[in-house]
């Protein structure tokens, strides 16, 4: 059998990259290894080396994503598919998922409140204003929540729980892109695990409490129909994302598990915030998947509207000219 390698990503992260790394090589699969990235000046369309890599950090640094991309159509499966992340806010999450019947709280995507870099008055002339935002707060209603349309990790979002409130934290976002989503007052919540868009790994969580100590420990179980429920959400938003490896947060109210996040490709998988159980979990499962894809003859680009032109004038001629991805 080919040798073939799996490369792992990363920037601060101490636990789950090395424990990747010895999961995979100790599972002795035939023909794989699997180390860390080393990555220097990269020659365009140039192989990376790598039959697989798993993605941790691009989304904070454009030379990593630069990398990947190139990696993708030089024959490397990335986790997760650095086109589709790129491509993807949390709006159009929202909205996408709406359609797919999953469960998402009123949400609106509001213009910057500062103009963005070397923009003016001029480049917003297509915008309304005043706004009309009593009809804004008449579909949301309050207590709701103020966060950026794309990013993570808790950075800028606010609870408002009237106008002024909103106005308040509102004039302090800058030029960032907010979404306002009316708050779900929540009897439980739950942050799932997804992997390979098969495996669904849900644990009960507490946003409210300090960040080391919001899984919880035990991991009560949900009610069976509740999880049954995000069991299935869960992977209908992840396979319609196109995502091998993500988390999907549900806040459940009056028995509905509201989707509340779930556009988090390199998720939290720290052994000290997560637990050695979840934590324990999450490696073997990204292990099994980064040796199945590795052992895996598909082509990774496949999938994208360039690869028709890649494999030639019959392919084109095939091929109808598709959306440029297929969400549902």
């Amino acid at each position: 059998m080919a040798h073939k390698k799996i490369g792992i990503l990363f920037g601060m992260e101490n636990t789950f990259p090395p424990a990747v790394v010895k999961r995979i090589t100790a599972m002795r699969a035939d023909g794989i290894e699997a180390e860390f990235v080393k990555v220097g000046g990269v020659k365009m369309a140039a192989p990376s080396g790598y039959a697989v890599i798993i993605d941790r950090i691009s989304h904070d640094i454009p030379f990593y994503r630069a990398y990947l991309k190139n990696a993708v159509l030089t024959g490397t499966t990335v986790i997760n598919n650095p086109f589709w992340w790129s491509a993807d806010d949390k709006f159009f999450n929202y909205s996408l998922a709406t359609k797919l019947g999953v469960a998402i709280p009123p949400t609106v995507v509001l213009p910057h409140k500062q103009h963005p870099p070397d923009t003016s008055e001029q480049s917003m002339r297509n915008l309304i204003f005043p706004l009309n935002w009593e009809e804004v707060f008449g579909y949301i209603g309050f207590p709701a929540f103020l966060k950026p349309h794309s990013g993570g990790g808790w950075k800028n979002v606010y609870k408002v729980h009237s106008q002024e409130e909103f106005f308040r934290h509102y004039d302090q976002t800058g030029n960032l892109c907010m979404t306002l989503q009316r708050g779900v007052d929540f009897e439980e919540y739950f942050r799932c695990y997804v992997i390979g868009q098969e495996k669904v790994h849900i644990m009960r969580y507490d946003p409210k409490a300090p960040y080391h100590e919001r899984y919880v420990k035990g991991n009560p179980s949900a009610h069976p129909q509740l999880h049954d429920r995000m069991t299935k959400d869960a992977l209908t938003l992840c396979r319609a994302l196109g995502y091998d490896l993500n988390t999907v947060e549900f806040a459940v109210e009056n028995g509905v598990p509201y989707a509340i996040d779930f556009m988090n490709p390199a998720p939290d998988a720290d052994i000290h915030s997560v637990g050695a159980e979840n934590f324990a979990w999450v490696v073997n499962a990204v292990a099994e998947l980064a040796v199945k894809k590795a052992l895996n003859s598909d082509n990774p680009a496949g999938e994208l509207h360039w690869a028709a032109f890649l494999a030639g004038s019959q392919a084109r001629q095939q091929a109808k000219p598709p959306a440029k991805r297929a969400k549902a």
